[in-house]
């Protein structure tokens, strides 16, 4: 049994405290914040990786994730508040959360898209009570933001994501074990 101390304790919640003061959709006011964030997230998606825009085209729906807040000191946790888009228009929002547990520390924020590019996909996606990412994305780029690959824009995933704009004290970000659940902002 592993016993947390008066330090982890604090720590824990200074972490805590740091996710939640970020602007990663916690106590938005609306629909109208969470749809402007989401315009904004594209358009940088647009200009940074230009290749994104194949992906836009042909698939079927795109969840964007303007700000993941992700923070960890051996509890770590990620949120934030995205929309469901098709053809578009946004049609639903929704929340992105995930914990882990082992050896990490650290803050980060990032962004990211989950391209639909099956009808299939999207629709196991909606009607679901909530949809856990996991080993079946296919990501389009690394953490460095590379050129996207000839197969991604040829592949058969169902499911294809973009993670970009990563600033913060922690390496890396990955969506595997993250619960999407819609909400009524």
């Amino acid at each position: 049994m592993t016993v947390i101390g008066r330090r982890g304790l604090m720590a824990g919640l200074a972490a805590a405290g740091l996710t939640a003061g970020c602007g990663n959709g916690v106590g938005s006011v609306g629909p109208a914040t969470i749809d402007g964030r989401v315009e904004a997230t594209l358009e940088r998606m647009y200009s940074t990786l230009p290749d994104t825009r194949i992906l836009a085209d042909k698939s079927v729906g795109m969840l964007v994730m303007p700000v993941m807040t992700e923070a960890g000191l051996g509890l770590g946790g990620a949120y934030g508040r995205g929309a469901l888009r098709i053809d578009g228009a946004t049609v639903d929002y929704y929340s992105a959360a995930r914990g882990s547990v082992g050896p990490q520390i650290g803050v980060q924020q990032y962004s990211h898209v989950l391209f639909f590019m099956t009808t299939e996909a999207l629709e196991r996606f909606r009607s679901g009570r909530g949809w856990a990412a996991g080993a079946d994305i296919e990501y389009a780029f690394n953490d460095l933001g590379e050129n996207m690959s000839a197969e991604t824009t040829t592949t058969r995933t169902p499911v294809i994501a973009v993670v970009f704009g990563q600033a913060g004290l922690r390496a890396g970000a990955t969506l595997e074990g993250t619960k999407y659940t819609r909400i009524i902002p």
